[in-house]
């Protein structure tokens, strides 16, 4: 099973704030992401999950949570850390699943990553949320496809993860 973040961020690895994008909606981002993620199980936290309810991402959603155990949707399966959400993943027999936020969840799943696709939106924005930063000694920058207002990166691990 392959894990893989997807991510907008800023040069300054800003990606929200108040719950929000920092910068004008790119809609051209959101179609490739919305599409990318669309037939594979996904891996957010609780608060980006209650942000997503009407229009929930992937075929399954891993919901890494402390407090709530229940969720009032049939894809929706809790996980309490790292290894239950991967544990769940495994039961899926998915061969990807997606990390998509928000930035506990990323700083906690960055050890574990096989890939990361991140859109660089060009500029520096005041936020709360962080992409975490990654050691460019254990990645390889794969692949760069130019767009409208932002630059779409797909980054290959190089070194093993925490889980191999």
């Amino acid at each position: 099973m392959e894990l893989v973040s997807v991510a907008a961020l800023a040069d300054n690895r800003v990606i929200g704030d108040d719950g929000g994008l920092p910068w004008p909606s790119i809609p051209a981002d959101k179609q490739q992401y919305r599409e990318r993620i669309a037939d594979d199980p996904v891996i957010l936290g609780r608060v980006t999950f209650e942000s997503m309810l009407d229009d929930l991402p992937g075929t399954a959603q891993i919901v890494l949570s402390r407090s709530e155990r229940d969720f009032d949707v049939p894809t929706a399966h809790h996980a309490a850390s790292v290894d239950d959400a991967i544990a769940v993943a495994e039961e899926l027999a998915a061969e990807t699943v997606y990390v998509i936020g928000g930035a506990v969840i990323y700083d906690l799943f960055q050890p574990h990553l096989d890939r990361m696709v991140l859109s660089r939106v060009a500029g520096t924005y005041e936020g709360d949320a962080v992409y975490p930063a990654w050691d460019d000694e254990a990645w390889t920058l794969e692949s760069t496809s130019e767009y409208d207002r932002f630059r779409l990166e797909e980054w290959v691990r190089t070194t093993p993860t925490t889980a191999e």
